[in-house]
């Protein structure tokens, strides 16, 4: 009997942890704030590309030099980055995969291009979403 009890404790707990895809309500929701992320970077506005962003120190965003903890800190770096329109060229998303770890939490794998006058960089990105005040927005982001 134990052994019984044990095994569907176990199964419950995979259950539990199981990753699944976003509701479409949910990706829905997602597709939306990348789209408004795009808008905003097309249209050279870093401010209102960072709305998708978690407002708090405890944001991370890692980069090809590191991590950069901090909403306003990573607001700094786009800003140096891409100090005008010419350096953020024209962005486009490729979304891969969304992964629901649980109600509160998607994992977004993508991939990003800009198209700038003399070069097209690319990269990936996973990104971890988390439902905060009934708002979905990026609490970790690696970029490379």
């Amino acid at each position: 009997m134990r052994k019984l009890f044990f095994i569907a404790l176990l199964c419950a707990g995979f259950h539990v942890t199981a990753q699944k895809q976003p509701s479409p309500k949910v990706s829905r929701t997602i597709d939306a704030l990348f789209e408004h992320q795009i808008e905003a970077w097309n249209a050279g506005d870093t401010q209102r590309f960072m709305e998708g962003y978690w407002e708090d120190d405890r944001l991370i965003f890692v980069g090809s030099s590191g991590p950069t903890y901090g909403y306003q800190n990573t607001l700094k770096g786009y800003n140096k980055r891409y100090p005008n329109r010419a350096a953020m060229g024209t962005l486009a998303f490729d979304i891969l995969e969304k992964r629901q770890w649980d109600r509160r939490t998607i994992q977004v794998v993508g991939k990003f291009t800009l198209y700038r006058e003399n070069d097209t960089p690319t990269g990936h990105f996973t990104l971890l979403l988390r439902k905060i005040k009934r708002k979905w927005v990026i609490v970790s982001d690696h970029s490379s």
